[in-house]
Formats: structure tokens, sequence, C-alpha cells
């Protein structure tokens, strides 16, 4: 058998795996579009293929079945591949923004808030080694608290309270709102599933609700396109502290009306563009966002909003030039 056969080889058996894990995914998967989520679980367990190709491609140059420019072409395209695909995904960022609400009026003590968003728990993303990762690296900041700032699945399976576990071991208090794809836009309807998997993990989903703390309040508002963000009733609030508002959508910050203290919102949905790639990227963004908003600190008229790029990934099991972050907000 020569070294192209064993090749050949490899490629078919990892084919006939890939297929077979992505419809055996595809049946474990809360969906109303198995088609659809067996296609996107194709290009996840499919991109194995990554791996040999990119080896082929060197023994292809050196033994002449490719040009050299071919073979540097197949090379550079499968490695940039893998990285967007195998290793950028993991690569767990912690970044810090340092906030005042008033300059003169400065809190008693600084405030660490943790903000994620997007871990997209289902077809692409949140597998037990990412998860790890996110929970290990917020303990090692040591937050007072923890905000996800919805979208928490991505067409979860049945299994979805077992995989969030690992989020008992987070050693700060975490609290929730949900976002489109966790309300059946575009996303199935697992609204129950998501609920329990919440509660048994010791998340507190705080939709429409107002957490109190010595020096601000933290309210938490419901998804955009779900026509939940009402945010109608906050002037009638006491307005001794300031708010933080935990909203999935950034274009949200548009509704919220006028406050003795200006607030701060805390979104996530855009991922940051999560491939980031020329022209393409900022046209994709246009129809997340249309506001515009990416990712970092925004201004508008009644509000300032900060947007994560999340941790998890939609569409395409990749990211690239857009790695995964947590965000410590530290107030004073």
């Amino acid at each position: 058998m020569n070294v192209l056969n064993v090749f050949y080889g490899v490629f078919a058996v990892l084919a006939v795996w890939g297929i077979a894990q992505a419809w055996l995914s595809q049946t474990r998967t809360e969906t109303i579009h198995p088609i659809k989520a067996f296609i996107h679980l194709l290009a996840f367990y499919l991109s194995y293929l990554l791996w040999p190709l990119w080896i082929f491609s060197l023994y292809a140059g050196f033994s002449g079945i490719f040009s050299q420019h071919q073979a540097i072409f197949v090379f550079l395209l499968s490695s940039l591949l893998i990285y967007a695909r195998f290793i950028e995904p993991h690569m767990v960022l912690v970044k810090t923004l340092h906030y005042q609400f008033n300059p003169q009026q400065p809190f008693k003590r600084p405030v660490r808030i943790a903000l994620i968003a997007d871990l997209h728990i289902g077809l692409f993303s949140g597998h037990e080694r990412q998860l790890k990762i996110i929970v290990d690296k917020i303990n090692q900041q040591q937050p007072d608290f923890v905000v996800v700032a919805g979208d928490w699945t991505y067409e979860p399976e049945h299994k979805l309270a077992d995989e969030l576990k690992i989020l008992q071991n987070i050693q700060a208090p975490i609290y929730s709102v949900t976002g489109n794809h966790d309300e059946q836009y575009p996303g199935p309807p697992i609204q129950d599933l998501l609920s329990h998997a919440l509660s048994v993990n010791k998340v507190l989903d705080i939709e429409a609700q107002i957490v109190e703390f010595e020096e601000f309040n933290l309210v938490g508002v419901g998804d955009l396109w779900a026509g939940k963000a009402d945010m109608r009733n906050l002037p009638e609030l006491p307005q001794d502290k300031p708010f933080i508002l935990l909203s999935h959508n950034p274009d949200t910050v548009e509704m919220v009306p006028e406050l003795a203290t200006r607030p701060l919102m805390l979104s996530g949905h855009t991922h940051g563009g999560q491939v980031q790639l020329p022209w393409l990227t900022d046209y994709v963004m246009k129809k997340v966002s249309i506001l515009g908003h990416k990712r970092g600190l925004y201004q508008h008229t009644h509000a300032d909003v900060f947007v994560t790029v999340g941790t998890g990934m939609v569409g395409v099991p990749f990211r690239f030039g857009v790695p995964p972050t947590i965000d410590i907000i530290e107030i004073s």
C-alpha cells in the first residue's frame, strides 16, 4: 500500500465518522429543523478532515503531486482553518473595563462584574473543555458576581442541565437573562428546558426583575427580538442609585428612557463579528445590529452600552480574529 492510498483511506474513514457523528448528534438535539442542524453538524465534524489535509499538503508538495504554489496554498488555507476551528475558539481571553457612573461620587469600594454572553451551548460550542476554561478564568478574577447576557443555547441536546453543571463551580452568584436563540428567534422552543437547566445549576434568571446592591440596582431586561424589552417603568422606580441593565441585544439601549443617572447596559449578541474578514463581516454585522454595535463601549442618548464578543459560535464552527472573551467590568 503506497502513501497516497493511506491518505485516501484516512480521508474516507474520517468522512464516514463525521457523517455518522453529525447524524447521531442531530437526533439528540432540540431542533425544529433537523436537516439544517445535520448540515451544521456536518461542517463541525467534517472539519476534522483539515488535519490530514494539512499533512497531505506537505507530502503532496514534496512528492510532486501538487505544484509548489498549489501545495503552499492548500497548506496555508488548511492552517488558517485549523486555527479558526480548533485553536482560537478555546483561547478564552480576559479583558477589563474601568467604568464610573459619576467621578464626583465614586463607589465606597470597586465592584467587579464578570460579563459573559453567547455561550451557545449546542451544535458548536459550550462543550466541557471550553466551559471548564471559562469557569476557571472567572474564578481567577474573583468577581463580586457574574452576569450572563443571553444566548445560552444553539439548538442544544436534551442533557442541557448536565452540561451546565460545571457552572456550579463558579465562586460567585450568577445572574442571567435570555437571548434570541433562547426565545425561538430563530432557535427552537427550549424555554422550559433552559429554565430547568439554569434553576438546578443555581443561575438566577432576573428578566423583568431588580437585584438591589448597596450602590446600584441590577435590572434584567428581556430580549429585543422576542418583544420583551420593556423599560417604560424605570423612571417610576427610586432613582437614588444608578442602574446596571442586563440585556442580550445592545440595540435595546435605544429604548432606555431618560433617568436621573445615566445607566450602563451590558450586552452581547454580536460576537464581535465572530469571523473577522474584510467587507464581509461588516456586511453581516449590519443585519445583526441595526445601530452598528460590534464590541466595546458605546454612548447613546440616555445610556452607555458595553458589548462583549461572547464565547460561543453560530452559523459556522469558526472564530477568527475575535477570540472568546470574559469581560471584567470594574465599577468604581
